[in-house]
């Protein structure tokens, strides 16, 4: 089955108007690559007259840095990107993310795995099939039964087992992403059934973010294109829990000396906002990132004037 996003509007339900967001992950301060993303995002909203909403998503607690949530709501205030609604947390919405799960449990969509991830690589390795460095294993199938059905209310709890999506044959996702043009991903050869919720009882990514952006009528999702690869996770999952689809742009990412991507698990530099001038020299630099030209250099302007120059030149 080939799924194009155009086909998965619900236009009688659409929200009214732009809603976007930025949605970091309180494992660390933000770095520049973050701040290009709530750069990016925040203008983004701007110049389309919409809402910028933050949410902390801090659904992998063991990963949560105590502090680092409060942190990077004032480096985000220092450099003037305030956001328009009530802060919203991952850890809170438990509830909204079962619900989802339930749903796909009674429309027989998903199994129970006990899988580990030893298991899964020597599966693959038997096949021959190598997973590059940083990408994620293709889930083989193992656990996955000949016939699909609902499980208890007891089963679906169960913490011995992590629950997988089960996927349809040849579940191709096809969308126009705002940044990068046409994107199409065959989920079978390049994902498999994935994982919504861990046997240590958290709930995935993939899910929450599908079901928080439901929540929050998100029409919008301005991101590094190091998610790039979760949308079609999130497109399908979206389709079969009768959601919209918001539209896509990804941005590029900032790398380091070694080619690699920013990130909190390598000890990416936090930005550094201890003065207006500090914040606005970040800001500038994301902005460059971002491709953003003949913006003002003065050293007395201020950062709303700036961020206002950086919203008018913003999708030029």
């Amino acid at each position: 089955m080939i799924l194009a996003v155009s086909k998965l509007k619900n236009p009688s339900s659409q929200p009214v108007g732009y809603r976007g967001r930025f949605a970091p992950s309180p494992t660390g301060p933000l770095h520049a690559g973050s701040l290009v993303a709530a750069l990016g995002s925040w203008l983004d909203a701007q110049k389309n007259g919409g809402k910028w909403l933050l949410r902390i998503e801090d659904l992998d607690v063991p990963r949560t840095i105590p502090g680092a949530a409060q942190q990077i709501q004032s480096q985000l205030v220092a450099c003037g990107l305030s956001w328009d609604e009530e802060l919203t947390w991952q850890s809170k919405r438990q509830e909204g993310y079962q619900a989802a799960l339930e749903r796909l449990n009674t429309l027989q969509l998903i199994y129970p795995c006990t899988c580990s991830r030893q298991m899964i690589a020597n599966t693959l390795a038997e096949r021959g099939i190598q997973t590059p460095r940083n990408q994620e294993m293709v889930y083989p199938g193992t656990c996955r039964p000949e016939q699909l059905k609902t499980y208890s209310k007891e089963e679906l709890n169960s913490t011995k087992a992590a629950w997988r999506i089960a996927l349809p044959k040849n579940c191709e996702i096809v969308f126009e992403d705002l940044a990068l043009g046409k994107q199409s991903e065959n989920l079978n050869p390049e994902v498999g059934d994935f994982v919504l919720k861990r046997n240590d009882g958290l709930f995935t990514y993939q899910l929450a973010v599908v079901v928080d952006d439901a929540l929050q009528g998100i029409t919008h999702i301005v991101r590094g294109e190091d998610l790039l690869s979760n949308t079609g996770r999130q497109i399908y999952l979206q389709h079969v829990l009768g959601m919209n689809t918001p539209q896509y742009r990804h941005l590029p990412l900032v790398l380091d000396e070694h080619g690699e991507k920013l990130s909190k698990q390598t000890l990416a530099t936090p930005i550094q906002t201890e003065t207006s001038k500090d914040a606005l020299t970040e800001l500038r630099k994301a902005a460059k990132h971002l491709g953003l030209r003949d913006l003002p250099n003065s050293e007395n302007i201020t950062i709303a004037q700036w961020l206002h120059a950086a919203t008018l030149a913003w999708g030029k």
